[in-house]
């Protein structure tokens, strides 16, 4: 089928390689003219990655990054509440990978390029209409102003947060929820700590630090470490914006004791040369995707709060799940009415869990528990509780261990 896809993140990127890996005629059209390395850390969970691997993608971005060794929780204090190994230190048949967003997007941008050609991967096309009549017409607006139409037998709008082809849908929808916090964002290059691959979250709702490297080491001895420090703000700003600069000193304050002898948190912040500000908003979960043969992928489907790192991993499984759809259905609008019948439920309850802070509910539980820190864990949580948290949340995100070993045994099941 000849594919149309509105939008060259990494999602779309992914989206475009998967069905031009089954035989469609794909297109991508990407709205800003350049693509750049752009943005901060992101993490892939096993389920994204095993669909990456199908692509030759896995050991590529592996390289550029790093397979995640472990995921520890902490509360405000430093002291360690819950702690479970990761990706193939967990016996999964792949990695979990952290790397830089903006490598991260390259990456799949030039693969992307590669394999479908450079003509494909058209950057500067600003989605701006949709006719919805079969075959679908899609009106891009170029960056001189001026507008070509484009003929497709099925229209995947994966244009982010901020998707025009979700607001052509819902018109009324409004801006994205805020859900009362804050993040900012920034890397820095300092010494590993704990393994050298640890992903840590520390604190609670209202203050949180999370931190994980996104590189090995150099020959200094130095990794690239992203972090996130997260407070609770009343007011929300303007609009968000992945690459807004914002001053430390707005938020450094809140974290000035947290030096803990497994880290240095203030020396973190100190060490970062631009930090970004970013309001957490997620959207609520639509009534439909699919409208006859065009439908929503990625963000443009289901923001969701940068929660259990699930927001590009599930876009990757929407990816996964289109391309098993179109296999499964000659009609194009049945296709896309099945993929949404499997993906829509499935993303919605992800969104929901994380509005409740997802795996991270631990961290409140022991604030709430034990605000002054506690000498023996056992004292704060009951045998298993904490184990049944992750379990839980693995399941609702559909990366238990058995689900992606099968995945990887038997791809597009």
């Amino acid at each position: 089928m000849k594919i149309v896809i509105a939008g060259g993140g990494i999602t779309g990127c992914a989206a475009a390689m998967l069905l031009h890996q089954a035989g469609h005629d794909v297109t991508v059209f990407e709205a800003v003219p350049q693509v750049s390395e752009l943005g901060v850390g992101i993490n892939l969970l096993p389920h994204a990655v095993s669909v990456l691997d199908r692509l030759g993608m896995a050991s590529v971005l592996e390289d550029l990054g790093i397979a995640t060794r472990e995921l520890v929780y902490y509360n405000r204090h430093g002291q360690r509440i819950w702690g479970e190994p990761r990706g193939r230190f967990a016996g999964y048949p792949v990695p979990q990978v952290s790397i830089h967003r903006g490598v991260l997007q390259m990456a799949l941008f030039n693969a992307a390029r590669e394999r479908l050609g450079a003509d494909r991967v058209i950057t500067g096309h600003r989605l701006v209409a949709v006719d919805d009549r079969s075959p679908v017409t899609t009106t891009f607006e170029r960056a001189d102003g001026t507008r070509v139409d484009v003929t497709s037998d099925i229209l995947v709008g994966a244009d982010g947060i901020h998707s025009t082809l979700r607001r052509l849908r819902y018109p009324d929808e409004g801006l994205p929820r805020y859900g009362g916090r804050i993040l900012w964002r920034a890397v820095t290059r300092a010494k590993p700590f704990l393994t050298g691959a640890t992903m840590i979250m520390a604190g609670h709702q209202d203050r949180k630090f999370v931190c994980y490297p996104i590189d090995k080491p150099g020959a200094d001895g130095l990794q690239t470490i992203n972090w996130i420090a997260e407070l609770t703000v009343d007011q929300m700003p303007e609009r968000e914006d992945w690459n807004k600069e914002c001053d430390k000193a707005v938020f450094a304050p809140q974290f000035a004791d947290w030096t803990f002898d497994w880290l240095d948190v203030p020396g973190l912040i100190a060490g970062a040369d631009k930090v970004f500000e970013f309001p957490l908003v997620d959207r609520d979960p639509l009534p439909a995707w699919t409208f006859g043969v065009t439908t929503l992928l990625g963000d443009a489907a289901h923001p969701m709060y940068p929660i259990g790192s699930n927001g590009a991993s599930q876009g990757i499984l929407d990816a996964d799940a289109l391309v098993r759809a179109l296999a499964e259905h000659a009609d194009p609008a049945a296709a896309l009415e099945a993929y949404a019948a499997e993906r829509l439920p499935a993303t919605a309850k992800i969104v929901l869990t994380n509005r409740q802070n997802g795996p991270e509910v631990c961290m409140q539980m022991a604030e709430e528990r034990a605000p002054d820190g506690f000498a023996r864990l056992e004292d704060v949580f009951a045998e298993g509780e904490l184990e049944g948290i992750a379990a839980r949340y693995k399941a609702v995100a559909g990366f238990s261990k058995e689900a992606v070993a099968a995945k990887v045994a038997a791809p597009g099941a």
